[in-house]
């Protein structure tokens, strides 16, 4: 299996994993492959949107460049997205990270499995917080507005 249909099978992944857990998702046509895609996919539930940059990887250390994050970055920025990278060592699942918590090597950004354990969350406790304060705002969708809160 080639790098691209690994990868591209990481992101089907992690996409099922956001919809299994209640929230909207769409993978990025061309992710990886053309130069205005600087994310793998977009997720959301009301009020809170995230870009997500997908990597899998079977050794125990992963290298992104600098140029991918930053266009990360700043995709993320214009479109009011925050920003989540999702990493998935083999036979360890997925855990979650800002890029900020990357190494920097010199060349590249980095993390390593022995960090990401210390530092990455899995699914429930990187969106946790988040989703606690999406069911809040859940509660009035649908509900009609009291003459005061109009």
């Amino acid at each position: 299996m080639s790098n691209k249909s690994k990868g591209s099978k990481a992101e089907r992944e992690l996409y099922q994993i956001f919809v299994d857990n209640t929230f909207r998702a769409v993978r990025v046509a061309g992710s990886g492959m053309m130069d205005n895609t600087a994310c793998d996919l977009i997720a959301g539930k009301v009020g809170k949107k995230f870009a997500i940059e997908c990597k899998s990887c079977k050794a125990k250390k992963k290298y992104i460049t600098k140029t991918q994050i930053n266009d990360f970055l700043i995709f993320s920025e214009i479109f009011g997205l925050e920003p989540v990278v999702a990493v998935r060592f083999n036979r360890e699942g997925w855990f979650f990270l800002h890029p900020k918590d990357l190494e920097d090597t010199g060349e590249n950004l980095a993390i390593s499995l022995e960090e990401i354990r210390l530092k990455g969350k899995r699914f429930g406790q990187y969106f946790e917080e988040e989703s606690a304060e999406i069911s809040e705002a859940n509660k009035m969708i649908g509900k009609p507005l009291k003459e005061n809160e109009i």
